[in-house]
């Protein structure tokens, strides 16, 4: 599952924003103040540029181009902006938290933990750094520990919608889909506006079979995001369940062209085509979901039988030995390798003996021959 990183984003730059040093006042008319200018975190931080240039000393401006650049993808020169106001000042918790952020977006967790552990002791305290270290906690697969950190952030902020959201996830990981429910829930009650969360409200929905359920939040999550392919899929998915295949195979090919790494849109296309023994047409599907999920049921099972209907027997071969390394000691599997394999050598054996065509030979261009004089 994708890693919902949206309540982040605003925090470090709130922080920060009190950390830099006022400009003298014989100067104040001609500062740009960065806190009212609209036009987004990359022009915010370029707009640093020069301030930087006037007091190149000046750790809190290094730390404040950070955090908008941060804000604004610029995730490696974040960095670099963080570890030279760290150099410069070593003391404000707060640029540690802005290097957690940092080392989050690059997917570095512990790394990420410890530079949020040296921010927490040397004083900084927050929510959001509460929340960076569950979410943290959560992607290394730490759910006890996640959902300890996020009961921190929810005993400050109690509606805080990503702690919950968070806090639903960490539940779900541990099977507990009733409090996974109560915590999307209250999360979505909350922030309405987040697809991701509608995405997981709506998974479960379908997971329980209940389209009708889940049709509400797809409806609303695609309406906020249209563009969002797991949407899709979950809105296929209530489709299916409510014996409408052609509209949920309409899905499942959106889900895939907006996201290719869909696997389970391609397994449900695959399986509807290899059904109507539409091989050709299942195989492509099969092969990315198999890639992706090797343990799908019954998706090796029927890229092999595909590839065999239609005589790529040397493909469905590899195939079936891969089903006997997966099931040692599956007589069937077994079976199914020496058959694919027979098949495959009598192919070459035919290839290899086959007598080529004769050409015809080109006739001898005539010489000319002088005629002899007495």
């Amino acid at each position: 599952m994708r890693v919902l990183r949206l309540f982040l984003g605003v925090a470090a730059s709130a922080v920060l924003l009190g950390a830099c040093e006022s400009a003298p006042a014989s100067r104040s008319e001609t500062m740009v103040n960065l806190a009212t200018v609209q036009s987004g975190p990359q022009i915010q931080a370029q707009e640093l540029e020069g301030a930087i240039a006037r007091q190149p000393r000046n750790a809190s401006l290094y730390a404040r181009r950070a955090a908008f650049r941060l804000d604004a993808g610029q995730v490696d020169a974040a960095l670099q902006d963080i570890d030279q106001a760290i150099d410069l000042d070593d003391a404000p918790g707060e640029f540690y938290f802005t290097k957690a952020r940092g080392l989050r977006a690059q997917n570095r967790l512990t790394a990420t933990l410890a530079a949020a552990q040296e921010a927490s002791r040397r004083g900084f305290s927050s929510p959001e750094l509460n929340l960076l270290v569950g979410e943290t906690q959560l992607a290394s697969r730490h759910y006890q520990d996640a959902i300890d950190q996020l009961d921190r952030t929810l005993q400050q902020e109690p509606d805080h919608a990503g702690a919950l959201f968070y806090k639903g996830v960490a539940y779900l990981a541990l099977a507990d889909t009733v409090q996974a429910l109560q915590f999307l829930r209250a999360s979505i009650a909350r922030d309405p506006r987040q697809p991701e969360t509608l995405h997981q409200l709506a998974f479960l929905s379908n997971a329980y079979r209940l389209p009708a359920e889940a049709v509400v939040y797809t409806r609303r999550g695609l309406k906020l995001a249209p563009a969002y392919g797991l949407l899709w899929y979950d809105h296929g998915r209530q489709f299916e369940l409510q014996s409408q295949p052609d509209s949920a195979l309409r899905c499942y090919a959106r889900a895939i062209q907006l996201d290719t790494t869909l696997y389970r849109a391609d397994y449900r296309l695959a399986l509807a085509a290899f059904k109507q023994r539409q091989y050709a047409t299942a195989i492509p599907h099969l092969q990315r979901a198999v890639r992706r999920a090797p343990r799908l049921p019954d998706a090796r099972q029927m890229l092999a039988e595909s590839f065999e209907s239609l005589g790529r027997n040397a493909d469905a071969l590899a195939q079936y030995r891969q089903l006997v390394v997966e099931n040692p000691g599956n007589r069937h599997w077994t079976f199914k390798v020496w058959k694919a394999g027979e098949k495959a050598r009598q192919l070459r054996a035919d290839t290899f003996y086959r007598r080529r065509a004769v050409e015809p030979i080109a006739p001898m261009p005539q010489r000319f021959t002088p005629s002899l004089t007495n």
